[in-house]
Protein backbone atom coordinates (compact mmCIF):
# COMPACT_ATOMS: atom_id res chain seq x y z
CA UNK A 1 0.00 0.00 0.00
CA UNK A 2 2.54 2.63 0.85
CA UNK A 3 4.73 1.73 -1.99
CA UNK A 4 1.63 2.15 -4.73
CA UNK A 5 0.22 5.02 -2.70
CA UNK A 6 3.61 7.17 -2.01
CA UNK A 7 5.63 5.87 -4.77
CA UNK A 8 9.44 4.79 -4.11
CA UNK A 9 11.47 7.40 -5.93
CA UNK A 10 11.05 10.12 -2.65
CA UNK A 11 10.46 7.58 -0.10
CA UNK A 12 12.69 5.09 0.82
CA UNK A 13 10.28 2.07 1.86
CA UNK A 14 12.49 -0.92 3.90
CA UNK A 15 10.94 -4.01 5.27
CA UNK A 16 13.26 -6.23 7.68
CA UNK A 17 11.89 -9.22 8.67
CA UNK A 18 13.41 -13.29 9.29
CA UNK A 19 12.50 -16.36 7.57
CA UNK A 20 12.98 -17.82 10.85
CA UNK A 21 10.25 -16.92 12.19
CA UNK A 22 7.13 -18.58 11.38
CA UNK A 23 3.43 -17.93 10.54
CA UNK A 24 0.31 -19.80 11.26
CA UNK A 25 -0.60 -19.87 7.33
CA UNK A 26 -3.51 -22.48 7.81
CA UNK A 27 -6.19 -20.37 6.36
CA UNK A 28 -8.03 -16.81 6.75
CA UNK A 29 -10.89 -15.26 6.28
CA UNK A 30 -11.34 -11.96 5.06
CA UNK A 31 -14.39 -9.63 5.28
CA UNK A 32 -15.81 -7.30 2.27
CA UNK A 33 -13.79 -3.80 2.59
CA UNK A 34 -10.45 -6.22 1.69
CA UNK A 35 -12.07 -5.50 -2.73
CA UNK A 36 -11.60 -1.66 -1.73
CA UNK A 37 -8.04 -2.54 -0.94
CA UNK A 38 -7.23 -5.05 -3.81
CA UNK A 39 -8.87 -2.31 -6.06
CA UNK A 40 -6.37 0.50 -4.74
CA UNK A 41 -3.22 -1.97 -5.36
CA UNK A 42 -4.69 -2.90 -9.04
CA UNK A 43 -4.73 -6.38 -8.20
CA UNK A 44 -6.07 -8.24 -10.78
CA UNK A 45 -8.73 -10.64 -8.92
CA UNK A 46 -9.01 -14.03 -10.21
CA UNK A 47 -5.14 -13.76 -10.70
CA UNK A 48 -5.05 -13.25 -6.66
CA UNK A 49 -7.38 -16.09 -6.36
CA UNK A 50 -5.45 -18.07 -8.01
CA UNK A 51 -2.27 -17.33 -6.62
CA UNK A 52 -3.34 -17.75 -2.84
CA UNK A 53 -5.54 -20.92 -3.44
CA UNK A 54 -8.41 -18.69 -2.20
CA UNK A 55 -12.43 -19.50 -2.17
CA UNK A 56 -15.03 -16.69 -2.22
CA UNK A 57 -17.36 -16.12 0.94
CA UNK A 58 -20.24 -15.12 1.63
CA UNK A 59 -20.39 -14.69 4.99
CA UNK A 60 -20.00 -17.24 8.36
CA UNK A 61 -22.50 -19.82 9.61
CA UNK A 62 -23.02 -20.62 13.00
CA UNK A 63 -23.55 -23.66 14.67
CA UNK A 64 -24.90 -24.54 18.21
CA UNK A 65 -24.14 -20.79 19.46
CA UNK A 66 -27.32 -20.21 20.46
CA UNK A 67 -27.86 -23.51 21.71
CA UNK A 68 -26.85 -26.87 20.56
CA UNK A 69 -28.33 -27.99 17.60
CA UNK A 70 -29.53 -24.17 16.15
CA UNK A 71 -27.93 -22.38 13.11
CA UNK A 72 -27.61 -19.27 11.55
CA UNK A 73 -26.22 -17.65 8.68
CA UNK A 74 -24.42 -13.47 8.76
CA UNK A 75 -23.77 -12.62 5.47
CA UNK A 76 -22.09 -9.90 3.88
CA UNK A 77 -25.06 -8.48 2.32
CA UNK A 78 -28.20 -6.74 3.28
CA UNK A 79 -31.40 -8.39 3.73
CA UNK A 80 -34.46 -7.22 1.53
CA UNK A 81 -34.59 -3.79 0.09
CA UNK A 82 -35.67 -0.44 2.17
CA UNK A 83 -38.60 0.82 1.94
CA UNK A 84 -40.44 3.84 2.55
CA UNK A 85 -37.38 5.52 3.88
CA UNK A 86 -36.94 2.56 6.80
CA UNK A 87 -34.99 -0.15 6.73
CA UNK A 88 -36.29 -3.84 5.63
CA UNK A 89 -36.19 -5.24 8.60
CA UNK A 90 -39.06 -3.56 10.10
CA UNK A 91 -41.52 -4.81 7.61
CA UNK A 92 -40.00 -8.47 8.15
CA UNK A 93 -40.37 -8.12 11.56
CA UNK A 94 -44.08 -6.69 11.31
CA UNK A 95 -44.65 -9.79 8.77
CA UNK A 96 -43.14 -12.29 11.35
CA UNK A 97 -45.20 -10.97 14.33
CA UNK A 98 -48.33 -11.62 11.72
CA UNK A 99 -47.21 -14.93 11.57
CA UNK A 100 -45.70 -14.95 8.27
CA UNK A 101 -42.37 -16.38 7.34
CA UNK A 102 -40.45 -16.71 9.79
CA UNK A 103 -37.24 -17.56 8.14
CA UNK A 104 -35.44 -13.63 7.72
CA UNK A 105 -32.49 -15.86 5.55
CA UNK A 106 -34.85 -16.10 2.45
CA UNK A 107 -34.66 -12.70 2.30
CA UNK A 108 -30.64 -12.17 1.85
CA UNK A 109 -29.29 -13.61 -1.57
CA UNK A 110 -25.91 -14.33 0.56
CA UNK A 111 -27.72 -16.93 3.02
CA UNK A 112 -29.82 -18.23 -0.04
CA UNK A 113 -26.85 -18.98 -1.85
CA UNK A 114 -24.36 -20.69 0.71
CA UNK A 115 -26.91 -22.99 1.02
CA UNK A 116 -26.79 -24.07 -2.14
CA UNK A 117 -23.35 -23.55 -2.44
CA UNK A 118 -23.26 -20.96 -5.77
CA UNK A 119 -21.57 -17.90 -6.15
CA UNK A 120 -20.96 -15.51 -8.56
CA UNK A 121 -19.96 -11.69 -9.80
CA UNK A 122 -23.70 -9.51 -10.46
CA UNK A 123 -23.40 -5.97 -11.96
CA UNK A 124 -25.81 -3.75 -11.15
CA UNK A 125 -28.62 -3.24 -13.10
CA UNK A 126 -31.52 -0.51 -13.33
CA UNK A 127 -33.86 -2.75 -13.78
CA UNK A 128 -33.41 -4.42 -10.52
CA UNK A 129 -33.76 -3.27 -7.50
CA UNK A 130 -31.72 -5.91 -5.33
CA UNK A 131 -27.81 -5.07 -4.11
CA UNK A 132 -24.76 -7.08 -5.48
CA UNK A 133 -24.05 -9.88 -4.38
CA UNK A 134 -21.70 -8.70 -1.31
CA UNK A 135 -18.28 -11.38 -0.83
CA UNK A 136 -14.84 -11.43 0.59
CA UNK A 137 -12.23 -14.68 0.46
CA UNK A 138 -10.95 -17.00 2.44
CA UNK A 139 -7.40 -17.87 1.34
CA UNK A 140 -3.98 -19.29 2.48
CA UNK A 141 -2.24 -16.50 4.16
CA UNK A 142 1.07 -17.69 4.02
CA UNK A 143 0.50 -17.47 0.08
CA UNK A 144 -1.17 -13.89 0.75
CA UNK A 145 1.70 -12.79 2.22
CA UNK A 146 3.78 -14.24 -0.60
CA UNK A 147 1.99 -12.45 -3.48
CA UNK A 148 2.21 -8.82 -1.55
CA UNK A 149 5.91 -9.40 -1.17
CA UNK A 150 6.32 -10.29 -4.61
CA UNK A 151 4.22 -7.20 -5.55
CA UNK A 152 5.99 -5.13 -3.04
CA UNK A 153 9.07 -6.14 -4.09
CA UNK A 154 8.03 -4.95 -7.73
CA UNK A 155 7.44 -1.78 -7.07
CA UNK A 156 10.84 -0.60 -5.06
CA UNK A 157 10.47 -2.03 -2.08
CA UNK A 158 13.46 -3.05 -0.31
CA UNK A 159 13.59 -6.33 1.56
CA UNK A 160 16.42 -7.15 4.24
CA UNK A 161 16.50 -10.84 5.97
CA UNK A 162 17.66 -10.75 9.34
CA UNK A 163 16.04 -10.88 12.99
CA UNK A 164 16.17 -7.04 14.82
CA UNK A 165 18.57 -7.08 18.08
CA UNK A 166 18.39 -4.03 19.37
CA UNK A 167 17.23 -0.69 18.91
CA UNK A 168 18.34 3.23 19.46
CA UNK A 169 16.35 6.29 20.72
CA UNK A 170 16.41 9.66 19.86
CA UNK A 171 17.40 11.09 23.07
CA UNK A 172 16.05 14.04 23.11
CA UNK A 173 12.79 12.92 22.25
CA UNK A 174 12.50 9.39 22.59
CA UNK A 175 11.58 8.77 19.12
CA UNK A 176 12.89 5.66 17.20
CA UNK A 177 16.40 6.18 15.18
CA UNK A 178 16.95 3.33 13.85
CA UNK A 179 17.45 -0.62 14.55
CA UNK A 180 19.97 -3.11 14.45
CA UNK A 181 19.93 -6.64 13.04
CA UNK A 182 21.73 -9.21 14.57
CA UNK A 183 24.57 -9.42 12.56
CA UNK A 184 25.09 -5.84 12.84
CA UNK A 185 23.47 -4.12 9.85
CA UNK A 186 21.91 -0.43 10.75
CA UNK A 187 18.88 0.96 9.42
CA UNK A 188 18.15 4.16 9.85
CA UNK A 189 13.99 5.78 9.05
CA UNK A 190 12.22 8.12 10.00
CA UNK A 191 9.30 6.27 10.39
CA UNK A 192 9.18 2.81 11.74
CA UNK A 193 6.01 0.56 10.92
CA UNK A 194 5.57 -2.29 13.95
CA UNK A 195 4.47 -5.59 12.46
CA UNK A 196 6.84 -7.53 15.30
CA UNK A 197 3.53 -9.49 16.29
CA UNK A 198 2.69 -9.72 20.19
CA UNK A 199 5.73 -9.07 21.77
CA UNK A 200 5.75 -5.06 19.97
CA UNK A 201 9.15 -4.73 19.88
CA UNK A 202 8.65 -1.05 18.91
CA UNK A 203 5.37 0.22 19.83
CA UNK A 204 5.80 -1.63 23.46
CA UNK A 205 9.14 -3.16 24.50
CA UNK A 206 10.64 -0.27 23.90
CA UNK A 207 8.42 2.54 23.66
CA UNK A 208 6.13 1.38 26.81
CA UNK A 209 2.35 2.15 25.32
CA UNK A 210 0.85 0.07 27.66
CA UNK A 211 -1.94 -2.34 26.83
CA UNK A 212 -5.77 -2.09 27.44
CA UNK A 213 -6.72 -5.65 28.50
CA UNK A 214 -10.10 -6.87 27.69
CA UNK A 215 -10.17 -10.65 28.58
CA UNK A 216 -12.92 -10.04 31.23
CA UNK A 217 -15.11 -9.60 27.99
CA UNK A 218 -13.64 -12.09 25.88
CA UNK A 219 -11.80 -14.53 27.84
CA UNK A 220 -10.85 -17.03 24.90
CA UNK A 221 -6.76 -17.30 25.50
CA UNK A 222 -5.77 -19.82 23.50
CA UNK A 223 -6.20 -20.74 19.35
CA UNK A 224 -4.97 -24.37 18.00
CA UNK A 225 -5.00 -24.41 14.58
CA UNK A 226 -4.07 -27.32 12.18
CA UNK A 227 -4.85 -27.70 8.33
CA UNK A 228 -6.38 -30.99 7.01
CA UNK A 229 -6.70 -32.24 3.56
CA UNK A 230 -10.32 -30.70 2.14
CA UNK A 231 -13.15 -32.79 2.11
CA UNK A 232 -14.52 -34.53 -1.09
CA UNK A 233 -17.53 -32.82 -2.59
CA UNK A 234 -18.49 -28.80 -2.92
CA UNK A 235 -16.50 -26.06 -1.62
CA UNK A 236 -18.62 -24.00 0.86
CA UNK A 237 -18.72 -20.99 0.21
CA UNK A 238 -18.54 -19.60 3.65
CA UNK A 239 -16.53 -19.67 6.88
CA UNK A 240 -18.02 -22.29 9.81
CA UNK A 241 -17.94 -21.09 12.87
CA UNK A 242 -18.98 -24.25 15.97
CA UNK A 243 -19.31 -23.65 19.46
CA UNK A 244 -17.32 -25.95 21.04
CA UNK A 245 -17.51 -26.95 25.19
CA UNK A 246 -14.97 -23.77 25.77
CA UNK A 247 -14.98 -21.53 22.84
CA UNK A 248 -15.53 -22.67 19.12
CA UNK A 249 -13.82 -24.04 16.02
CA UNK A 250 -13.59 -22.52 12.59
CA UNK A 251 -13.67 -24.14 9.17
CA UNK A 252 -12.32 -22.26 6.85
CA UNK A 253 -12.33 -24.11 2.78
CA UNK A 254 -9.49 -23.45 0.44
CA UNK A 255 -8.74 -24.73 -3.05
CA UNK A 256 -6.75 -27.30 -1.74
CA UNK A 257 -7.24 -28.01 1.87
CA UNK A 258 -9.15 -26.47 4.84
CA UNK A 259 -8.07 -24.51 7.29
CA UNK A 260 -9.56 -25.03 11.35
CA UNK A 261 -8.58 -24.04 14.63
CA UNK A 262 -10.28 -24.26 18.13
CA UNK A 263 -9.87 -20.91 19.72
CA UNK A 264 -10.70 -21.56 23.49
CA UNK A 265 -10.16 -20.59 27.30
CA UNK A 266 -7.44 -22.12 29.01
CA UNK A 267 -9.29 -22.07 32.35
CA UNK A 268 -11.91 -24.21 30.90
CA UNK A 269 -10.39 -26.88 28.86
CA UNK A 270 -6.69 -27.71 28.78
CA UNK A 271 -4.19 -27.18 25.57
CA UNK A 272 -3.59 -31.22 25.42
CA UNK A 273 -7.63 -31.62 25.08
CA UNK A 274 -8.56 -28.46 23.37
CA UNK A 275 -6.11 -30.48 20.27
CA UNK A 276 -7.60 -33.90 20.77
CA UNK A 277 -10.88 -32.18 20.40
CA UNK A 278 -10.18 -30.08 17.42
CA UNK A 279 -8.00 -33.33 16.00
CA UNK A 280 -11.48 -35.72 16.23
CA UNK A 281 -13.44 -32.99 14.47
CA UNK A 282 -11.43 -32.58 10.90
CA UNK A 283 -13.02 -33.20 8.00
CA UNK A 284 -9.95 -35.04 6.48
CA UNK A 285 -6.29 -36.03 7.48
CA UNK A 286 -4.44 -33.48 9.62
CA UNK A 287 -1.27 -32.11 7.00
CA UNK A 288 0.51 -30.62 10.18
CA UNK A 289 0.72 -31.34 14.09
CA UNK A 290 -1.33 -28.65 15.64
CA UNK A 291 0.18 -25.35 16.56
CA UNK A 292 -1.01 -23.64 19.90
CA UNK A 293 -0.77 -19.83 20.10
CA UNK A 294 -1.66 -17.65 23.18
CA UNK A 295 -2.98 -14.32 23.48
CA UNK A 296 -4.57 -11.65 25.21
CA UNK A 297 -7.66 -9.81 23.96
CA UNK A 298 -7.14 -6.59 23.68
CA UNK A 299 -5.01 -3.42 22.26
CA UNK A 300 -2.18 -1.33 22.65
CA UNK A 301 -3.38 2.00 24.56
CA UNK A 302 -1.05 4.12 22.09
CA UNK A 303 -1.60 1.75 18.50
CA UNK A 304 0.64 5.14 17.10
CA UNK A 305 2.88 6.39 19.41
CA UNK A 306 6.01 8.93 18.43
CA UNK A 307 7.59 7.76 14.96
CA UNK A 308 5.66 4.41 15.00
CA UNK A 309 2.45 2.78 13.59
CA UNK A 310 1.88 -0.76 15.00
CA UNK A 311 0.09 -2.71 12.78
CA UNK A 312 -1.54 -6.01 12.74
CA UNK A 313 -0.76 -8.24 16.08
CA UNK A 314 1.49 -5.55 17.32
CA UNK A 315 -1.51 -3.20 17.89
CA UNK A 316 -3.53 -5.45 19.40
CA UNK A 317 -6.07 -8.95 19.02
CA UNK A 318 -9.37 -9.05 18.28
CA UNK A 319 -10.30 -12.79 17.87
CA UNK A 320 -10.73 -14.20 14.33
CA UNK A 321 -14.91 -14.50 15.08
CA UNK A 322 -15.41 -12.36 12.83
CA UNK A 323 -12.38 -12.05 10.39
CA UNK A 324 -11.15 -8.74 11.22
CA UNK A 325 -7.79 -9.53 11.45
CA UNK A 326 -6.57 -8.38 8.29
CA UNK A 327 -9.07 -5.72 8.19
CA UNK A 328 -7.74 -4.24 10.67
CA UNK A 329 -4.10 -3.75 9.21
CA UNK A 330 -5.29 -2.43 6.00
CA UNK A 331 -7.85 0.15 7.87
CA UNK A 332 -4.86 1.29 10.45
CA UNK A 333 -2.83 1.70 7.20
CA UNK A 334 -5.54 3.54 5.17
CA UNK A 335 -6.04 5.94 7.80
CA UNK A 336 -2.35 6.11 8.39
CA UNK A 337 -2.07 7.27 4.83
CA UNK A 338 -5.04 9.86 4.87
CA UNK A 339 -3.44 11.52 7.98
CA UNK A 340 0.32 10.85 7.80
CA UNK A 341 2.19 14.31 8.09
CA UNK A 342 4.98 15.88 5.77
CA UNK A 343 7.48 16.70 8.38
CA UNK A 344 7.03 16.94 12.21
CA UNK A 345 4.81 14.71 14.06
CA UNK A 346 2.50 16.47 15.66
CA UNK A 347 0.31 15.08 18.90
CA UNK A 348 -2.89 16.27 17.93
CA UNK A 349 -2.83 14.28 14.36
CA UNK A 350 -2.18 11.59 16.30
CA UNK A 351 -4.41 11.63 19.16
CA UNK A 352 -6.98 11.80 16.79
CA UNK A 353 -5.77 9.20 14.45
CA UNK A 354 -5.68 7.02 17.77
CA UNK A 355 -9.01 8.34 18.99
CA UNK A 356 -10.16 7.17 15.26
CA UNK A 357 -8.30 3.58 15.79
CA UNK A 358 -9.69 2.77 18.96
CA UNK A 359 -13.41 3.28 18.24
CA UNK A 360 -13.10 1.06 15.63
CA UNK A 361 -11.43 -1.63 17.93
CA UNK A 362 -14.65 -1.13 20.80
CA UNK A 363 -17.21 -1.10 17.96
CA UNK A 364 -15.84 -4.75 17.08
CA UNK A 365 -14.89 -5.27 20.68
CA UNK A 366 -18.51 -4.85 21.24
CA UNK A 367 -20.20 -7.04 18.30
CA UNK A 368 -17.92 -9.97 19.18
CA UNK A 369 -19.10 -9.87 22.78
CA UNK A 370 -23.02 -10.43 21.80
CA UNK A 371 -22.13 -13.33 19.93
CA UNK A 372 -21.37 -14.90 23.68
CA UNK A 373 -23.29 -13.16 26.33
CA UNK A 374 -26.60 -13.29 23.89
CA UNK A 375 -27.19 -16.57 24.10
CA UNK A 376 -29.33 -19.87 25.81
CA UNK A 377 -26.33 -21.89 26.43
CA UNK A 378 -25.16 -22.41 30.50
CA UNK A 379 -24.58 -26.18 29.76
CA UNK A 380 -21.11 -25.77 29.86
CA UNK A 381 -18.87 -23.60 32.70
CA UNK A 382 -17.73 -21.54 29.70
CA UNK A 383 -20.88 -20.67 28.42
CA UNK A 384 -22.66 -20.50 31.83
CA UNK A 385 -19.76 -17.51 32.50
CA UNK A 386 -20.31 -16.04 28.87
CA UNK A 387 -24.03 -15.39 29.41
CA UNK A 388 -23.89 -14.00 33.02
CA UNK A 389 -20.55 -12.13 32.42
CA UNK A 390 -21.05 -7.94 33.05
CA UNK A 391 -20.75 -6.30 29.77
CA UNK A 392 -19.82 -2.79 28.17
CA UNK A 393 -22.39 -0.28 28.48
CA UNK A 394 -21.75 0.50 25.43
CA UNK A 395 -23.21 -2.99 24.16
CA UNK A 396 -26.12 -3.10 27.02
CA UNK A 397 -27.37 0.06 25.58
CA UNK A 398 -27.54 -1.46 21.79
CA UNK A 399 -29.28 -4.63 22.88
CA UNK A 400 -31.95 -2.75 25.22
CA UNK A 401 -32.37 -0.71 21.90
CA UNK A 402 -32.75 -3.69 19.55
CA UNK A 403 -34.75 -5.55 21.83
CA UNK A 404 -37.64 -2.63 22.07
CA UNK A 405 -37.89 -2.37 17.89
CA UNK A 406 -34.99 -3.58 15.89
CA UNK A 407 -32.85 -1.47 15.70
CA UNK A 408 -29.00 -1.49 16.29
CA UNK A 409 -28.23 2.28 16.63
CA UNK A 410 -25.44 1.71 14.38
CA UNK A 411 -23.39 5.01 13.10
CA UNK A 412 -22.39 5.52 9.14
CA UNK A 413 -19.08 4.91 10.29
CA UNK A 414 -19.07 1.55 12.22
CA UNK A 415 -17.78 -1.56 10.61
CA UNK A 416 -20.49 -3.49 11.40
CA UNK A 417 -24.13 -2.27 9.70
CA UNK A 418 -28.04 -2.94 10.87
CA UNK A 419 -27.85 -6.32 8.57
CA UNK A 420 -25.18 -7.65 10.19
CA UNK A 421 -26.36 -6.43 13.86
CA UNK A 422 -29.50 -8.28 12.97
CA UNK A 423 -28.76 -11.24 11.18
CA UNK A 424 -25.74 -12.14 14.86
CA UNK A 425 -28.61 -10.74 17.65
CA UNK A 426 -31.79 -12.86 16.09
CA UNK A 427 -29.63 -15.46 15.24
CA UNK A 428 -28.52 -15.55 19.08
CA UNK A 429 -31.99 -15.45 20.12
CA UNK A 430 -32.75 -11.71 20.91
CA UNK A 431 -36.41 -11.26 19.16
CA UNK A 432 -37.57 -7.70 19.04
CA UNK A 433 -40.48 -6.59 20.90
CA UNK A 434 -42.25 -4.39 18.31
CA UNK A 435 -41.04 -2.50 14.87
CA UNK A 436 -40.23 0.72 13.60
CA UNK A 437 -44.52 2.11 13.30
CA UNK A 438 -43.63 3.40 9.77
CA UNK A 439 -43.74 -0.37 8.93
CA UNK A 440 -48.07 0.19 9.97
CA UNK A 441 -48.29 2.82 6.85
CA UNK A 442 -48.86 0.26 4.01
CA UNK A 443 -52.11 -2.54 4.38
CA UNK A 444 -51.26 -6.41 5.49
CA UNK A 445 -52.24 -7.13 1.72
CA UNK A 446 -49.84 -4.38 0.41
CA UNK A 447 -47.06 -5.70 2.87
CA UNK A 448 -47.22 -9.28 1.92
CA UNK A 449 -47.23 -8.45 -2.25
CA UNK A 450 -43.77 -6.50 -1.11
CA UNK A 451 -42.43 -9.21 0.52
CA UNK A 452 -43.34 -11.94 -1.84
CA UNK A 453 -41.80 -9.84 -4.71
CA UNK A 454 -38.56 -9.21 -2.96
CA UNK A 455 -38.40 -12.91 -1.89
CA UNK A 456 -38.89 -14.36 -5.39
CA UNK A 457 -36.67 -11.85 -7.04
CA UNK A 458 -33.88 -13.41 -4.56
CA UNK A 459 -34.76 -16.76 -5.43
CA UNK A 460 -34.58 -15.88 -9.21
CA UNK A 461 -31.34 -14.08 -8.95
CA UNK A 462 -29.36 -16.88 -6.90
CA UNK A 463 -30.79 -19.75 -9.55
CA UNK A 464 -29.18 -17.96 -11.78
CA UNK A 465 -25.59 -18.44 -10.13
CA UNK A 466 -23.14 -20.94 -10.84
CA UNK A 467 -22.10 -23.41 -8.24
CA UNK A 468 -18.74 -21.99 -6.20
CA UNK A 469 -16.89 -24.84 -7.71
CA UNK A 470 -18.05 -24.06 -11.41
CA UNK A 471 -16.97 -20.42 -10.56
CA UNK A 472 -13.47 -21.35 -9.22
CA UNK A 473 -12.69 -23.83 -12.35
CA UNK A 474 -13.50 -21.61 -14.72
CA UNK A 475 -12.15 -18.18 -13.89
CA UNK A 476 -9.77 -18.53 -10.64
CA UNK A 477 -8.58 -22.57 -10.29
CA UNK A 478 -5.41 -22.84 -8.43
CA UNK A 479 -2.42 -24.80 -10.69
CA UNK A 480 -2.09 -26.82 -6.88
CA UNK A 481 -5.74 -27.54 -6.05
Amino acid sequence: MLAKTLGTEIFNITLVESEEIGTVGVGEATIPPIQLFNEILGINEDEFVRETNATFKLGIHFLDWRKPGVRYFHPFGQYGVDMDGIGFNAFWLRMAQMGGDGDYGRFNAETLAAGQNRFGRTQKSLTSILPDINYAFQFDASQYAAFLRRYSEARGVKRIEGKIATVTQHPENGFIKSVQTEDGRIIEGDFFLDCSGFRGLLIEQTLKSGYEDWSAWLPCNRAVAVPCEKAPGPIAPYTRATAREAGWQWRIPLQHRTGNGYVFCNEFIGEDEACDNLLACLDGKPLKDPKVLSFVTGHRKKIWNKNVLALGLASGFLEPLESTSIHLVQTCLTRFLAMMPKRDIDDATVDAYNQIVLAEYVNIKDFLIAHYNVTEREDTPFWKYCKHMSIPDSLKARLDIFARQGNANVRPTELFKESSWFAVLLGQGLVPRDYHPVADVISEADLKRRLDKIRANITERVKGLPTHNDFIARYCASRTS
